[in-house]
Parts: structure tokens; sequence; C-alpha cells
């Protein structure tokens, strides 16, 4: 184990540091989503040039991650921080001054190519250090901080609208970057030993055949990828139903956004007595039973006008789901690769960025944000349901989804 010979973190050190870092994505997203409609006013643009700006984040953020992952198996997970954190600022300044929709969609782009390490590297490091219960309760405080962000994000982002306009997003962007590569410079310590060879074209292939060919892998990143792919995707709904037929300001939809936050930060805080009393998977049940509630009450926007409360009413209890399944569900995916951390922990963050963001351009390509809400997170809660029921499967067989 790594922290028998390599300088270790405490697990509350690990915890608030893998908050910060895995933070850095939701932020990003939840502080610019306020400021999309004003951007398209901004630049005379549509509506759907704007939503690519976000599409484009996903993407580079989902694709990133697979590079991210091995590269910090390989040289560190300091140095790959330490790069990625700085791809994230200066593409944040850019995005500041950017004079056209082009240019800011090219620095969104970059934005989540460096945001996309913050996830990948939470959690490998908690993959070096812990596994078991410990390594659940230590990702549920991740899941805490990680909701507290955007639970304040979007507020910030709608005030700052209200005081100095959308470029002044990219100056909290910014300023966060530069703190996340100051408290990692710090606080982290490196729990890898460098081994350049894990970047060989060869090994790289490997490695993710490795970890795509167990089934144990596949079953939890299925669960993982529907519920949080679901969350990325309807963020991309959200600011054109509660802003633009709801019709709350931007203010509004900030502090609105917290019915979504502060629902993932109560059932967090729920996990953490369930996990003390009967383990981490015992919350996983219950969980996807919430999801699926929370997607029949989407599904119900087909049959009713939207409103605030059947909107988010719904969100807030998909919210509660994710955050009992998350623990478990994120340590099963990554227990069978001790030595392979950070690529089994890209892959992971790459299915479900990769999900939220197929899901969210299919939204803008279908164009009616309430129709793409009440049709397509439903569907991504199903596919979560059912990735679950194809582990409890393995788990009845035996399989351990390697090859004899």
């Amino acid at each position: 184990m790594a922290s028998a010979v390599l300088p270790v973190m405490s697990d509350r050190r690990v915890a608030l540091l893998g908050g910060l870092l895995a933070s850095i994505g939701p932020v990003s997203m939840a502080l610019y989503t306020p400021a999309m409609t004003e951007i398209v006013q901004a630049f005379a643009t549509t509506e759907a040039r704007v939503k690519l700006t976000l599409a484009l984040y996903f993407g580079g953020f989902a694709c990133a991650q697979l590079v991210a992952g091995p590269l910090s198996d390989a040289i560190g997970r300091r140095p790959v921080t330490f790069g990625f954190m700085g791809i994230y600022a200066i593409a944040s300044l850019v995005a500041l001054f950017a004079p056209n929709v082009e240019i800011l969609m090219a620095a969104r782009f970059a934005q989540g190519i460096g945001a996309a390490a913050g996830i990948t590297i939470a959690r490998a490091l908690v993959r070096d250090l812990f596994t078991g219960e410990k390594s659940a309760r230590v990702m549920n405080i991740i899941n805490i901080i990680l909701a507290l962000g955007p639970a304040m994000a979007p507020t910030i982002g709608g005030l700052l609208l209200v005081l100095a306009g959308w470029r002044s997003v990219f100056v909290a962007m910014a300023l966060l970057g530069i703190a996340v590569i100051s408290l990692a410079g710090a606080f982290m310590r490196e729990t890898v030993v460098p081994e350049m060879r894990r970047l060989q074209p060869g090994a790289l292939v490997r490695t993710y055949g490795m970890v795509l060919g167990d089934a144990r892998f596949r079953a939890a990143a299925t669960v993982v990828a529907g519920a949080l792919g679901a969350i990325y995707a309807q963020s991309t709904f959200l600011p054109f139903i509660l802003m633009g037929q709801v019709g709350l300001t931007p203010a509004e939809f900030g502090a609105g956004m917290l019915f979504q936050s502060g629902a993932f930060i109560g059932g967090s805080l729920m996990v953490a007595r369930i996990m003390r009393r009967r383990g981490a998977e015992a919350a996983v049940g219950p969980g996807l039973v919430l999801v699926a509630l929370g997607s029949l009450g989407s599904a119900l926007l087909h049959v009713w006008e939207p409103t605030f409360l059947r909107v988010m009413i719904p969100v807030a209890i998909f919210a509660v789901g994710i955050s009992f399944v998350l623990p478990a569900m994120t340590t099963a995916a990554l227990a069978p690769f001790p030595s392979s951390a950070g690529a089994a922990s890209a892959m992971l963050g790459f299915l479900q960025m990769g999900s939220g963001l197929l899901v969210g351009l299919l939204g803008a390509w279908l164009g009616n944000a309430v129709w793409s809400m009440g049709t397509l997170i439903p569907a991504m809660g199903g596919v979560s349901c059912l990735g679950f029921l194809l582990g409890k499967r393995l788990q009845r067989q035996g399989d351990t989804g390697r090859p004899s």
C-alpha cells in the first residue's frame, strides 16, 4: 500500500484537498450558467451558440481526463495538478477578455481541459491511500464539499452579474484556479512513484482495456454515469427553463439552484450516518429509488406547465438519490485498480461527463428544453438503475469480470 512507503496525508487533508479539486469543474459550470442568457445578448448571438460554449466545456472536461489520469500515474499527482490548473487559470483570463463568442467557445473548451485533472486527481488520491469503508467515508466528505461549491456558485454568479456583468464570473474563476495551485503546492503530498513507461501507447491501451474489461467497473460506472451524467446534462436545460420560461432573474436562478445542491448536501449528511451503522452499500438501493422518483417527477413535465417547484422538487429528489449512491459506487469502480488509480478514475470521469455531454447535445439538437428535461433525464435515471441491477447480478454469480 502506497501509504506505507510514501509521505502520507491524513484522511481529513485528503478529503479537503480532494473536495477542492473535485469542485473546480462543477463550480465553473455553476458560476457560468446564470450568465448564459446575458451572453446571448452581449454577443448578439443565438441560444444554440451559447449552449455550445457549455457543451465544449463538457467535451474538454470529459476527454482531457483520459490524459490527466494516466499522466498522473506516470509523473505524479502534484505536477499534473499544477499543469492542468495553470491551463484552467489562463483559459479563464482568455474568456474574460473574449471579444466574440468564438473566442469564448475556445476558452471554455480550454477551461474544461484544465479542470479535468481536479476530479481525476481527487479520486486517485483517495484510492492511493484508502480502501473499503474508509475510502467510502472520505469520498462522502469530498461529495459534501463538492456540493457546497456549486450550492454557492450560482448565487455568487447571479450577484456578480448584477454588480459587475458577465465577464466578472471569469475573474472569479481565474482567482479560483490560482488559489487551487497555491493550496495544492502547500498541502498536497505525492502519493505515487512516477513510472514513465505507463505513458507508452501500448501500456495505455492495455490499462484502459483492463479497466473497461472489468465487469465490476462497468456496472459501477454505469450507475455513476447515469446519475451524475443527468445532473450535468440538466444544467444545460435548467437556465432556459427557469429563466426563459418560468421567468426567474439570474439572481433568483442562482438562489433557486440551492434546491439541488442543498438536497445533495443533506443527502450526503444522511449517508454519513448510514455508513457508520450499516456500511456504504446499504445506501445504494434507497438512493436509486429516489433517483427513480426524481426521474418520474421530471417526466411529468410532459403533462403540466413548468413552474419553479414542478421543475426543482424532482431535481432535488434526484440529487438526494445521487448522494446516497456515489460513495459506494465510486469506491466499487476504483477498487480493482490499486496500481492504475489515475487511469481508472479518468475513465470513470470520462464516462460520467461524456454521458452528460451527449445528452446535453441531444437536448440542444431537440431544441425544446422542457421536452428534453422530461425525456432525457428520466432516461438517464433508468440507465443508472440498470447498472445497479447488473452489479447485483454479478455479485450473485460471483463474476469478477476478468477472463479466466
